[in-house]
């Protein structure tokens, strides 16, 4: 397996993965995700592909199929004049294959961001994981991700 920026090429087996995690989305909350939609489009991608402060990398096999992804954003932080300025890589979300699950490509995947996040002198890499999505909470504490904040909802 190999990782890479993402091409332009990649975007339809793009797409088809992040199907597959909006439909495990949808499951856990049909209140809020829309089965049968995708977060992005190809227009999306192909302006991603474009963007250096959103870099998408891509895990593919010997002959360059698309295996999983990791979509990826550099930020600045803080939000406010109180806190310390750092550098962050956040993980806008990350998807293996449900074909290829289970075999370590989304553990490869993610030590190759945290080589890239060291690369590009990031102080952490961040993401948000639903609740519910245990599977992707179990995976992140693995990784050995820890809880910074907590966002809670009431709903009316």
């Amino acid at each position: 397996m190999n990782i890479r920026l993402a091409k332009k090429k990649d975007g339809q087996k793009v797409l088809e993965l992040l199907s597959q995690v909006l439909e495990l989305h949808a499951k856990i909350r049909p209140d809020i995700f829309i089965s049968g939609t995708t977060k992005y489009n190809l227009s999306d991608f192909a302006l991603m592909l474009k963007d250096k402060e959103k870099p998408i990398y891509v895990a593919v096999d010997d002959k360059d199929q698309v295996l999983g992804y990791a979509f990826c954003q550099i930020k600045e932080q803080p939000f406010s004049s109180n806190m310390v300025q750092f550098k962050s890589l956040f993980i806008d979300d990350l998807c293996v294959d449900e074909n290829y699950r289970g075999q370590g490509l989304g553990k490869e995947i993610f030590n190759f961001l945290k080589e890239e996040a060291k690369k590009l002198d990031c102080y952490e890499i961040s993401l948000n994981v639903w609740a519910g999505n245990d599977k992707a909470q179990a995976f992140y504490d693995k990784m050995g991700l820890k809880p910074k904040e907590t966002q809670m909802e009431y709903i009316l």
